[in-house]
């Protein structure tokens, strides 16, 4: 057996465990090396314009990485904020343009009572037969909503409104009567309206005479009955207010004249309800 020292033998260990340098060898520890560290300078690497919608991860781009500002209208694809994206409040009157709201973009039952401020809806933003009775409330329509000059649709005549009408009395009697209805009844008061016989021309507090321009507007006080006298013909013609009286319903007047002749009075009157 030959002799071998133990530095030969240790030369041999060393040979036996020495790492050979292969391909393989190679390829893993560049791979290693971007492993760990090569990725940074890959990325620092790319060159401008490489990074496309193609390369980016579902997800990958979120609101924390967005410049404020840096999403602007143009960048909006048409019909790309859709209804599900705007947060309470976020479309304000500011940011409407003009003729923006149009009719057809109002839902139905969108504008309610408590969207309309007040006085916004006049007369003439009312089209023709806009209001037809199915729109009235029951009991919507009260006398204080009728203008003065409406007539009353009560059974009698309300406080402060007036009645007003003609008599014409004659022929060839000395002495003629008529009876005068009122169109709608007065109040059921205490007392009678109070009766006033007068000329054409005369007025008191309680009958403010003729008005008009042709003198054909009788006026009377609030509980007055007045009586004008404003054309005659005969004897000594004399009217007065005959033995029926006045009531709440009407009255009679009494024309007498000093001869049997073509006789003739006629005037108007009016009675205001107390």
């Amino acid at each position: 057996m030959p002799d071998q020292t133990p530095d030969k033998e240790q030369d041999k260990m060393k040979k036996r465990f020495r790492p050979k340098l292969t391909y393989a060898n190679v390829v893993a520890s560049v791979a290693l090396f971007l492993a760990l560290g090569g990725a940074a300078v890959a990325a620092t690497a790319l060159p401008r314009k490489s990074v496309g919608p193609k390369q980016l991860r579902p997800g990958a781009v979120h609101s924390i990485a967005i410049t404020r500002g840096a999403v602007t209208a143009a960048k909006l694809g048409n019909r790309s904020v859709v209804v599900g994206k705007l947060g309470p409040g976020a479309v304000t009157p500011g940011n409407l343009g003009n003729g923006a709201v149009t009719t057809d973009k109002i839902a139905a039952a969108a504008v309610i009572a408590a969207s309309i401020k007040n006085g916004v809806i006049t007369t003439n933003k009312l089209g023709n037969e806009v209001v037809t009775s199915a729109k009235l409330g029951k009991g919507s329509v009260t006398a204080a909503k009728l203008g003065a000059d409406v007539a009353p649709l009560l059974g009698t005549l309300r406080t402060g409104q007036t009645l007003r009408g003609s008599f014409d009395l004659g022929g060839e009697e000395q002495l003629t009567r008529g009876g005068i209805s009122f169109q709608f009844p007065l109040v059921n008061p205490p007392a009678a309206p109070e009766a006033n016989i007068l000329k054409e021309s005369e007025k008191t507090t309680a009958c403010p005479g003729l008005a008009g321009g042709n003198k054909q507007t009788p006026e009377a006080a609030a509980g007055q009955l007045c009586v004008y006298v404003t054309a005659t013909k005969g004897t000594t013609p004399v009217l007065s207010f005959d033995e029926t009286g006045v009531n709440r319903l009407g009255f009679g007047l009494k024309a007498s004249f000093g001869a049997s002749t073509d006789n003739q009075i006629q005037g108007f009157w009016a009675v205001t309800a107390p």
